[in-house]
């Protein structure tokens, strides 16, 4: 009766791990969200609202953490459990990189469209961020599948997060190619240029960092190690 009693205290600590990850997540989302929307309508006003919920997501990792050191602890899991649980601290380790990353948007929007700017460094940050906004949808994308694959343990949505981020590299190079052309082309496009420029590398780093949550969850689900693995091993191993 004991042991039955423990097991249901641990699987809902466990399960009160599970639901905090996919908050902090969901906060991650709306910063991004936020910051995007900043980035690409020339308005300020939002960057500040991802200013504000960055001392939350802060908060959120160091209770999550907290929460991962009493249950293992205090309940000693092992195998499936302690990946899980170790996959947690990673995770939201992830997720608050991706906070401080939509942090450095928000706060590149502010100086875009601040009242100090010029109004040709507006214009031309807002025409330049049109060549990478499909980067921006793709690393929503990203993360909002590595959650999903984090809360249904999915190894198929896992391994098509990784998949994704080789298109966000490729396009991200793509893109610094194009932008570089506009800055020789006309040098008075410099500064609003490297703006862009800014944005676009910190939205590949939230590919990467989503990129990071999907090979937890393959790692949780077949207790192999896929940090170093290809895109195509992730898959196979999805498949198998």
């Amino acid at each position: 009766m004991q042991n039955d009693h423990t097991s249901s205290q641990f699987d809902t600590e466990m399960e009160t791990l599970r639901s905090s990850v996919l908050n902090m997540g969901g906060l991650v989302e709306r910063q991004l969200q936020r910051a995007l929307d900043a980035v690409k309508g020339g308005d300020s006003a939002p960057a500040n609202l991802v200013m504000t919920d960055e001392q939350l997501v802060n908060e959120m990792q160091m209770n999550i953490d907290k929460l991962c050191a009493e249950v293992i602890a205090r309940r000693q899991p092992a195998a499936g459990d302690l990946r899980t649980v170790i996959a947690v601290g990673q995770t939201v380790n992830d997720l608050e990189r991706m906070g401080d990353e939509a942090k450095k948007i928000a706060r590149k929007a502010t100086e875009i469209y601040g009242e100090g700017a010029s109004t040709r460094d507006r214009r031309n940050s807002l025409v330049h961020y049109s060549e990478i906004g499909h980067i921006g949808q793709l690393a929503q994308s990203m993360l909002q599948m590595a959650l999903d694959a984090y809360a249904r343990k999915d190894l198929v949505v896992a391994a098509e997060v990784v998949t994704r981020d080789k298109q966000v590299d490729s396009e991200f190079q793509a893109v610094m190619r194009q932008l570089i052309s506009y800055m020789m082309e006309d040098p008075r496009t410099i500064s609003s240029v490297l703006d862009v420029i800014f944005v676009a590398k910190s939205l590949e780093r939230i590919g990467d960092h989503a990129k990071n949550i999907a090979e937890y969850v393959v790692q949780v689900v077949k207790g192999k190690d896929m940090r170093h693995a290809t895109a195509e091993e992730i898959q196979r191993e999805a498949a198998s």
